[in-house]
């Protein structure tokens, strides 16, 4: 990772679970974000705390200061393997109490471990759509931060940038990622799984899709965000090489995202 540039590790399902051996193995150079499944559409907050008490006390011991929240209520089994027309939904009735609980949960998260939540809306989450996603940070607190996720917001029929015009004070963490628009339209007319596409490439990294990233630009040199930029490839690694992929993705976020932090 250091010798292509990069100096983060996203620790999500990677089965280390000692802040000792994360620690030495990404580095001093490194941090750590963290994700977790979780699952506030269909159990209580008390739950909901007991679940990720060890998952938070471990992103803390690493020096994390986010931690992730990807909905995993209301998937159906096999949720990435089935048509993305089954995904769970919400009814329109269940999003103020559903962002009560995100409230909640995001303040005793804070309060307990120091972590700040950032909801990930996502592909076959309840969170979709730029409709759902606006449920979601209309009917929560200010304590509910908002992971930005460029690839996400495209495949998910919305332009990212009216989630940085509405919520920008509310954004926590970054995910960069592009789109290839003509995998994903197959992906939508043959009905596929989410797992088809990623395998298919219908993402792929920033600067090799039809994702704008200059909204994204400008965001940053405004200077009202000051935390992580996760990029990511979500490819089959056998179609796309890592290390060269790694390295064009670097290329092109260092020309034409990062100097924005510099202006």
């Amino acid at each position: 990772m250091v010798v292509t540039g990069f100096f983060i590790i996203f620790n999500s399902n990677w089965g280390q679970d000692e802040p000792q051996t994360l620690r030495y193995a990404i580095t001093p150079n490194c941090s750590v974000g963290g994700d977790a499944g979780h699952f506030l559409a269909d159990r209580s907050v008390d739950e909901e705390m007991g679940a990720v008490r060890d998952h938070a006390r471990l992103l803390k011991a690493c020096g994390a200061s986010v931690m992730v929240y990807g909905e995993c209520g209301r998937m159906p089994a096999d949720a990435l393997d089935i048509p993305m027309s089954r995904r769970g939904r919400l009814e329109a009735g269940e999003w103020a109490a559903y962002g009560d609980r995100l409230t909640r949960f995001a303040d005793a998260l804070f309060a307990e471990h120091g972590l700040r939540l950032a909801y990930h809306h996502h592909l076959m989450m309840v969170a979709e759509t730029e409709a759902e996603v606006q449920s979601v940070m209309e009917n929560s607190g200010p304590s509910v931060g908002l992971l930005l996720d460029t690839g996400h917001a495209f495949a998910g029929g919305f332009d990212y940038s009216v989630l940085i015009e509405a919520y920008a004070d509310r954004i926590a963490h970054i995910h960069l990622k592009d789109v290839r628009p003509d995998v994903l339209d197959r992906i939508r007319t043959a009905d596929l799984s989410f797992n088809a596409g990623v395998r298919s490439g219908m993402f792929t990294i920033p600067g090799d899709g039809a994702v704008d990233f200059a909204p994204l630009a400008r965001f940053l040199a405004s200077g009202r965000y000051q935390g992580w930029l996760l990029v990511e490839a979500e490819q089959d690694p056998a179609l796309a090489l890592p290390a060269q992929t790694i390295a064009r993705a670097y290329d092109f976020v260092s020309r034409s995202v990062m100097p924005a932090l510099a202006a």
